[in-house]
C-alpha cells in the first residue's frame, strides 16, 4: 500500500531533501513508524514522549485534519495523500515551535539573532 507523504522544508533534512516520500501503514501511527524506519528521527519530531502528535504539528490525510479522524489512529488507504505542516504562529511561540521541530544548530543560531524571542526559544529548548 503506497501513501504519498508531503514533507515540510523544516523536516527535509530527515528525508535527504525530498519534498515527497512514500510510506505504508493502515493507520497514521503505522505510517510514521514506517517512515521512521527509512528516515530516522522523523517520527520523533512529530510525536511527543506521551505518544501524541505535537501540538505545533498539523497532519492532514487527503486534506482532512487527522485530529478529526482519530489522530494517530486515523485509517489510511492505498493512494492516500498525507501532508505534514508545522503550525504557524507569531512571536516567541512561533520561534519556539520552529526550534523544537527542527532542533538544528543552524536554526537555533538564526533564531538567536531575534532578540527577546531568542530567550523564549532557549528556555523552551532547555526544557526539552
Amino acid at each position: 500500500m503506497a501513501i504519498e507523504v508531503r514533507i515540510p522544508t523544516i523536516l527535509r533534512s530527515y528525508t535527504g531533501g525530498a519534498k515527497v516520500v512514500e510510506g505504508t501503514g493502515d493507520t497514521l501511527a503505522d505510517l510514521l513508524n514506517d517512515l521512521d524506519s527509512r528516515h530516522g528521527g522523523l517520527r520523533g519530531r512529530l510525536i511527543t514522549e506521551a505518544g501524541t502528535l505535537h501540538r505545533f504539528v498539523n497532519v492532514y490525510v487527503n486534506d482532512e485534519d487527522v485530529r478529526f479522524l482519530g489522530a494517530l489512529d486515523a485509517k489510511l488507504s492505498d493512494g492516500d495523500s498525507v501532508t505534514i505542516l508545522p503550525a504557524v504562529a507569531g512571536g516567541a511561540f512561533g520561534f519556539a515551535a520552529a526550534a523544537a521541530i527542527s532542533s538544528h544548530g543552524a536554526a537555533a543560531a538564526a533564531i538567536s539573532s531575534h532578540g527577546a524571542a531568542a530567550t523564549a526559544v532557549r528556555d523552551a529548548v532547555a526544557v526539552r
